[in-house]
């Protein structure tokens, strides 16, 4: 079985190419395309194939994958969003599930309540 994997990151997408009967492998890598990341995706297929002579008929699965959107929740330069919850439970992004890494401390910077998903003011109790 041949198959091709890809990663599409902020800055580069990486393409990898194995056929698991023979061992054979090859790599790739090109520049992402921001505006239309499936451009980056088929400049790099085509180039991968041209490069390691594979006819396109011979892949029998793509893999694709994405740090794009966690690069964005990392970076917080996600969409604005909002929440609706029901009575009581505006705060629960910020308490999450009590888990805290020192135990005994309460100064600490805790990422989900430094730099939440949704900001506070963008939550609200229905009910």
């Amino acid at each position: 079985m041949k198959a091709i994997g890809i990663d599409v990151g902020g800055t580069f997408t990486d393409l990898i190419y194995v056929d698991l009967q023979t061992g054979a492998q090859g790599i790739h890598k090109v520049s992402t395309t921001p505006d239309d990341p499936s451009q980056g995706v088929i400049t790099g297929l085509t180039e991968l194939m041209v490069q390691g002579a594979i006819a396109p008929s011979d892949i029998a699965q793509v893999f694709h994958g994405t740090t794009t959107a966690t690069n964005a929740v990392l970076e917080a330069r996600g969409a604005r969003a909002g929440m609706i919850t029901n009575e009581g439970f505006r705060d629960v992004l910020h308490i999450g599930r009590h888990q805290r890494p020192d135990h005994y401390s309460i100064m600490q910077e805790i990422p989900w309540q430094n730099r939440p998903l949704i900001k506070r003011r963008y939550q609200r109790d229905c009910g």
